[in-house]
């Protein structure tokens, strides 16, 4: 299971968190695992309350953990929303930043959230058959990524890679893991 570093994007530091790593595997039975964990200070993560697992839009507007798949060609993609609240939003795009439409899975993705003293982890598992029309075998790409809202408000963004300019998560460069079948 490969384990990556996330990069805070250099114009939104936040000394809270000294280190974020992703783990992401798919499994032979067609799942998405993500296992998000920041070390740190924990409690200068503002985190929404817990609730009931939905659909909502906008979840990038507070601490939300992300994720970006697309297939070999990669001219289309899928995005997910991943909010400690539990809850959660899938998204097709046709290429990059455009045709966009929102789509809802069955079943929904299972998001769990633990914190401690000095860590914070999100699991989030999507079932990926109705959403890619790859191959099972088929080689797909991820972009991993996180707005973390501060105590203060502030929001700082991590990526796996961040392009030149302002945080882009949607930008090519950022599918830069790429996930085999079955690891």
């Amino acid at each position: 299971m490969p384990t990556v570093a996330l990069g805070c994007h250099s114009a939104t530091p936040c000394p809270a968190i000294r280190r974020f790593t992703v783990e992401a595997h798919r499994t032979p039975i067609g799942l998405l695992a993500l296992r998000y964990v920041i070390e740190g200070d924990p409690a200068s993560v503002r985190l929404p309350d817990p609730g009931p697992s939905r659909r909502a839009d906008e979840l990038w507007r507070h601490t939300c953990f992300e994720a970006f798949l697309a297939g070999g060609a990669r001219a289309g993609y899928h995005e997910f929303n991943f909010a400690p609240s539990a809850e959660w939003a899938v998204y097709r795009f046709t290429a990059y930043r455009t045709g966009m439409t929102a789509v809802d899975p069955i079943p929904p993705p299972t998001i769990t959230l633990r914190v401690g003293a000095d860590r914070l982890e999100l699991e989030a598992v999507v079932e990926l058959a109705e959403l890619t029309a790859e191959p099972g075998d088929g080689a797909l790409w991820l972009a991993l990524s996180a707005v973390i809202e501060q105590q203060s408000g502030q929001c700082s963004y991590w990526a796996l890679r961040h392009p030149p300019g302002p945080p882009d998560f949607h930008h090519p460069d950022g599918f830069a893991l790429p996930l085999d079948p079955f690891t």
